[in-house]
């Protein structure tokens, strides 16, 4: 079993930058892809940014050159930082994680999900 705990979130004006990062622990060899997903209220939880255990970032267009994906596997952390943020990204960010080594951008590709950390923009 591996456990995903998110920090970070909280409220941020337009334009400004957040991140949010993730501890894992437990069985942390399960944890070849790590990724972002978020939800907004009333919509599905949707792919935000993937990283694999050798570094390579996948973005969902609507974040792509304004989120940074990384991770640090020492620390078994993966990080999201997060800038020129617009109120549509207000929502709860979710960590997840998976230990196949494809990429996928489908939420119930992944096996371990903490429990979200909200971030709001303000307008």
């Amino acid at each position: 079993q591996v456990q995903l705990v998110e920090s970070g979130g909280g409220l941020v004006q337009a334009g400004g930058s957040l991140r949010v990062s993730c501890a894992a622990s437990g069985r942390t060899s399960s944890t070849y892809f790590m990724a972002w997903f978020r939800q907004a209220p009333g919509e599905e939880r949707e792919f935000v940014a993937a990283i694999s255990w050798s570094h390579t970032s996948y973005y969902a267009d609507s974040v792509k050159g304004r989120f940074a994906i990384s991770r640090d596997n020492a620390k078994n952390t993966v990080y999201l930082q997060m800038n020129s943020l617009k109120p549509e990204d207000t929502a709860v960010y979710y960590c997840a994680a998976r230990s196949g080594i494809v990429l996928y951008r489908a939420e119930n590709q992944y096996d371990y999900w903490g429990p979200g950390t909200q971030v709001t923009v303000s307008s």
